[in-house]
């Protein structure tokens, strides 16, 4: 029945519908309840692409004349009547969807604007920290991010002035649209995100399925598949890289709620009060100082409502610090919660890197998550103990330390010189151990977070709590620090 419905509806939607075709259309929606329902979501779908192509002359394009969807004037009566008799069929359904809710609140996560189980309509608003779930009077789906400004205009039209969106929609919400400043999204189906920045171009990512975007002012659209993702900048749409991690997803808040409930925020503040007075202790950056390190980067919300970290974007973009030098440091652990995205096999990025790479300089620190998602410790100079496995000849993490999509994970590593050891740790497990021929006590100094002046070396997501202490965590120090600071539940 779905393909003759389809078939019926394209012809009802172009025009070109018999009597006989308009006789049977009729015969479906009366008898079939599931039917009413495609063909509304049908019409759903083509009134929100009329509305993305509204100041689109595609004849200027195309160079081709395009036929009228406007037909029910210049029809013959009969078309006209059974048009009615059609809206009359699906009035019921329309009167009761509009006088729904646009949005029910599912979760609010350190938003104190929304509470759970609150109605949204058309009001305006102004979200400035946290993460809050929204399901539509369609079904879908919504994570919006904080800072965010955003208004529904219908329970498909959501307008975003600022702010991430990450977005699940189900065929029942086909057509589901998000207006930003700089460029439109019409879903067909799928999960995408959109990301609106304070200032500069907004982004549409897409995960799954399909997604038709136009820049503002554009006179063609796109359609975006997923694993694309593109950015509205002055009437164009310009291709980038997905950012994979770059939204809080439906299925992650239920985690992120059920932290915040259990005081997962005061346990991590405890810990690193602790650290701070730990004699070894060489740099703790929770970047909430209100000043901020040099370098080109996005301050963002970091993993508690509220609380910042830096993100990095585009190739370029990195963090400066100079900590730890003078001195060498036979023992090093490096920390940080991070979310990162996953870039494929033509990337490594850049958690730490001293600058330079000398072999006059032995020691120097390049902390890395390599091409296929594994973490690297490598130190100028180190060798590895005979029979290594290594593929690269430096120590590497066994398991992929990045997510498939999204979510904030703890990475740790520990150099020990004096046991010639390197020990990795994937939030707060044993991954594993690597033995040194040669080890070189750890040398810091001037490094940076991100890029290391190469394209190869580009990070992308964010990074909070980047800890670096002159001894060796045991097991269980790095196991306590990634539960007191886990955001999930």
């Amino acid at each position: 029945m779905k393909t003759e419905l389809d078939s019926l509806a394209g012809v009802y939607l172009d025009g070109s519908i018999t009597p006989q075709q308009m006789e049977r259309l009729n015969t479906l929606l009366l008898a079939d309840g599931e039917a009413r329902r495609e063909f509304a979501e049908l019409m759903n779908v083509d009134s929100a692409l009329a509305a993305l192509a509204a100041d689109w002359a595609p004849e200027e394009v195309t160079g081709k004349p395009v036929k009228a969807t406007r037909w029910i004037s210049a029809s013959p009566r009969w078309i006209a009547a059974a048009a009615a008799c059609v809206s009359f069929l699906l009035g019921a359904w329309f009167w009761q969807e509009a006088h729904r809710a646009y949005a029910v609140v599912g979760r609010a996560a350190g938003v104190v604007e929304l509470v759970d189980g609150a109605s949204v309509r058309g009001e305006s608003h102004d979200i400035r920290a946290g993460s809050v779930s929204l399901i539509t009077a369609r079904g879908a789906r919504l994570v919006i991010e904080a800072p965010a400004e955003f208004r529904f205009e219908s329970a498909q039209r959501l307008h975003m002035k600022r702010g991430r969106l990450a977005a699940d929609v189900p065929p029942g919400a086909k057509g589901f649209t998000v207006i930003t400043p700089t460029g439109d999204a019409v879903d067909l189906g799928t999960r995408f995100g959109v990301d609106v920045a304070s200032s500069g171009a907004a982004e549409v990512h897409v995960f799954q399925g399909e997604v038709i975007t136009k820049a503002a002012g554009a006179r063609a659209n796109q359609s975006l598949h997923g694993g694309d993702a593109v950015s509205f900048d002055q009437g164009a749409s310009t291709a980038r890289e997905l950012r994979s991690s770059a939204f809080i997803q439906p299925d992650e808040m239920p985690g992120l709620t059920a932290g915040l409930a259990a005081g997962q925020r005061a346990q991590s503040e405890a810990a690193l009060s602790a650290l701070r007075k730990d004699p070894a202790l060489i740099a703790l950056l929770d970047f909430e100082a209100p000043e901020e390190l040099p370098g080109v980067y996005r301050t963002v919300q970091g993993r508690w409502p509220g609380s910042h970290a830096p993100e990095f974007v585009n190739v370029g973009d990195h963090l400066k610090l100079d900590v730890g030098g003078g001195r060498d440091w036979p023992q090093l652990t490096l920390a940080a919660w991070v979310r990162i995205d996953r870039l494929g096999a033509a990337a490594y990025q850049s958690l730490l890197h001293t600058d330079g790479w000398s072999k006059n300089n032995p020691g120097q620190v390049h902390w890395i998550i390599n091409r296929n998602s594994t973490m690297r410790l490598a130190l100028i100079g180190d060798t590895l103990a005979p029979g290594s496995t290594e593929l690269q000849g430096y120590p590497d993490s066994r398991s992929p330390v990045l997510p498939e999509q999204g979510r904030w994970v703890h990475l740790a590593a520990v150099y020990d010189a004096t046991r010639a050891s390197v020990r990795f740790y994937l939030n707060g497990q044993f991954d594993k151990e690597t033995r040194l021929e040669t080890a070189y006590p750890a040398r810091l100094g001037p490094a940076q977070i991100g890029n290391w002046n190469q394209q190869d070396r580009k990070l992308s997501g964010r990074v909070d709590e980047l800890l670096l202490l002159g001894r060796a965590m045991s097991d269980a120090e790095i196991q306590a620090l990634h539960a007191a600071g886990n955001p999930y539940r």
